[in-house]
């Protein structure tokens, strides 16, 4: 079977590897331009080009997903099956391409969280259990054709770092596993309820103000939902603040929100129902350090409080 294998970040790296290992021919790896990255940024390729490199794969960059030429040379490699992770969505020329479908890795339980970021909102939103979804791609982003799923916890701690790692591990047993089904032509399709369906949009700066009059509960939801990338965030003395991990107390908080709690050289803030311990953060123009590190150097004491936004 003649593979050709999209996908850009690091959630999609096991799953093309766990292919290769499982002995299928991949005709040609498809992934995004090289962009700056880092704080110098440096031009660099995408963790799935590294990777592909790595196993002396054919690469595509295309700029354009309807780049005539670009799919022109999709249709003279002619594969049998495209697999998709994490990747932009791809038009119908293209995905219908290979005479056995294109089928999609999401890194959620569809119909539930459809959308760019899947993994973040479920943990925002409090679940307790997600999983990796491969469907066959249809016109509507998210909506195809269900192959299999396969489910994980979520503990009251997981970070999406953490949680994205588990899943990406988690859907490449899934990937290999979609491509042994439609090789032996026994794919059991399910249609997606969409009277079930939930989104997950793309995740801005402006979703990731920490709200301290929320409950302790879900401010530790909206932290961990966030960390470390693009991470929440509050300020103080009029300074940005990045918040990546929290933890929850149990402590019945002061009534005011966002007021700051310092004692035995940790860190603890109000919110409306209370007290969240801050376990790491990272001052604006300063390096990412442990709360305690952080009340050891900073000129912090209890009864001052997190702004909303610089005054």
């Amino acid at each position: 079977m003649k593979i050709v294998f999209m996908g850009t970040p690091e959630f999609a790296v096991p799953s093309l590897k766990a292919i290769a290992e499982a002995g299928y021919e991949i005709a040609a790896v498809v992934t995004n331009q090289d962009e700056p990255q880092g704080r110098g940024l440096k031009i660099s390729p995408s963790a799935v080009k590294t990777a592909a490199l790595e196993l002396g794969l054919p690469i595509i960059q295309a700029a354009s997903l309807k780049d005539p030429e670009f799919v022109a040379r999709l249709k003279t490699i002619a594969p049998d099956l495209m697999v998709v992770v994490a990747f932009r969505i791809l038009p119908r020329d293209v995905f219908t391409i290979p005479k056995l479908g294109t089928f999609n890795l999401h890194a959620s339980l569809l119909p539930r969280y459809r959308g760019a970021a899947p993994i973040n909102w479920a943990i925002i939103r409090g679940e307790r259990e997600t999983g990796v979804t491969t469907f066959f791609l249809d016109d509507k982003v998210d909506t195809g054709k269900i192959i299999l799923q396969k489910k994980t916890s979520i503990s009251i701690d997981d970070t999406a770092s953490e949680l994205a790692k588990r899943l990406s591990l988690t859907g490449a047993e899934a990937v290999v596993e979609t491509i042994r089904l439609v090789e032996d032509g026994n794919v059991k399709i399910i249609e997606q309820d969409n009277s079930l369906a939930t989104t997950a949009p793309k995740i801005s700066k402006e979703n990731c103000l920490i709200d301290w009059s929320k409950p302790a509960k879900e401010v530790h939801n909206f932290v961990r939902g966030f960390s470390p990338e693009p991470g929440a965030y509050t300020f103080l003395d009029d300074k940005f603040l990045k918040i990546f991990r929290t933890r929850l107390t149990g402590e019945k908080a002061n009534p005011s929100a966002g007021e700051i709690k310092i004692g035995a050289g940790r860190f603890y803030t109000s919110c409306s129902d209370e007290l969240v311990e801050v376990l790491e953060l990272q001052l604006e123009g300063k390096k990412k350090l442990d709360a305690r590190e952080f009340v050891r150097g900073a000129r912090i004491e209890s009864g001052e409080k997190f702004q909303n936004g610089k005054a």
